[in-house]
């Protein structure tokens, strides 16, 4: 019989696939560097064969079949993994631990909620949260380091299965003399030639908030991101800048309704014209032995639903 990989050389080898890093591949794996490159070394004398193009300087580079056997790996490793979660899932649904990943412009408002009624209705569940940019979230749940995320969608969310929840409409925010500020809503046309303040790049609501703009103006590849010049790491950052005057931002209702603009000199204004809002969801690996508990995590969190705005989505568009 040919010698098996093992489950630790699979995860090193499907890690360095999906990030093309050493050093990143490493981290993700919870190893040193020099682990992770002598566990695939060892895995190519195991199999006699090449699976890295080390002819090319740094750059990680799959030979053919080292990408073929990446593939393949993936998907031994899922049926491998799943064999045990089969079984617990079998014997007692929403128990065990769960790793949940949550994005940044939901995170601080939906944890708290989120975490006591987890603990209220599923005590079984050992739970833990991690917080990340959708990229990074998606590279996680990839390599089997988080069970679920909590997302906002549309986001490039390929090779997941997803579950939309509810709309959570986008507000305009501005300092409280801006001229906006007379109008009851403000159609996305008015923001054509704003000064706006977004998210920095990776987080997902810089890209939604560039959709809403594009609505109302005739944008093309080569107008860039019109005049923003500001950028915030989080909304909170953003608050700040807008009650500065340095421009107007766009912001999820969901943040507002759980305090946002507290002691700012900010106001906020819904948005017309179009759709102006995001889908918060779950995603969750293809095929996975837990969906039948995140399909009822799903039913549970949609009670947290802004009551105010939010439109509860009842199929799977977006």
């Amino acid at each position: 019989m040919l010698p098996l990989p093992s489950a630790q050389q699979l995860r090193y080898l499907i890690a360095l696939s999906e990030l093309r890093h050493f050093g990143r591949a490493a981290a993700a794996c919870a190893v040193t560097q020099s682990t992770l490159s002598a566990g695939i070394m060892a895995l190519e004398r195991q199999l006699d064969a090449q699976l890295l193009d080390r002819t090319v300087g740094k750059k990680v580079v799959f030979t053919p079949l080292g990408h073929e056997i990446a593939q393949k790996g993936r998907q031994a490793l899922e049926a491998l993994e799943a064999v045990p979660q089969l079984a617990a899932a079998a014997r007692t649904p929403l128990t065990g631990p769960m790793r949940i990943g949550i994005i940044p412009t939901i995170g601080p408002f939906l944890i708290e909620p989120l975490v006591k009624i987890i603990r209220a209705r599923f005590p079984q569940i050992v739970l833990s949260l991690t917080e990340d940019t959708t990229e990074h979230l998606l590279e996680k749940l990839s390599l089997g380091r988080l069970d679920m995320l909590v997302l906002a969608m549309p986001c490039l969310c390929d090779g997941t299965e997803t579950l939309p929840l509810w709309r959570d409409p986008f507000q305009v925010i501005m300092p409280d003399n801006h001229p906006l500020g007379k109008l009851a809503h403000v159609p996305v046309e008015r923001l054509e030639d704003q000064q706006m303040v977004m998210m920095e790049d990776g987080h997902c609501l810089r890209e939604q908030t560039l959709a809403v703009c594009r609505q109302g103006r005739s944008w093309d590849s080569s107008d860039g991101e019109g005049d923003s010049t500001f950028t915030a790491t989080s909304l909170h950052t953003m608050v700040d800048m807008v009650e500065l005057g340095l421009g107007i931002g766009v912001v999820p209702s969901l943040a507002i309704e759980n305090g946002l603009l507290e002691n700012h000199n900010v106001k906020a204004r819904p948005l017309s014209g179009g759709p102006v809002w995001r889908t918060i969801g779950l995603a969750w690996r293809p095929r996975s032995p837990r969906s039948a508990d995140f399909q009822t995590l799903a039913k549970a969190f949609d009670t947290l639903a802004p009551t105010a705005q939010a439109t509860r989505v009842a199929d799977s568009s977006l």
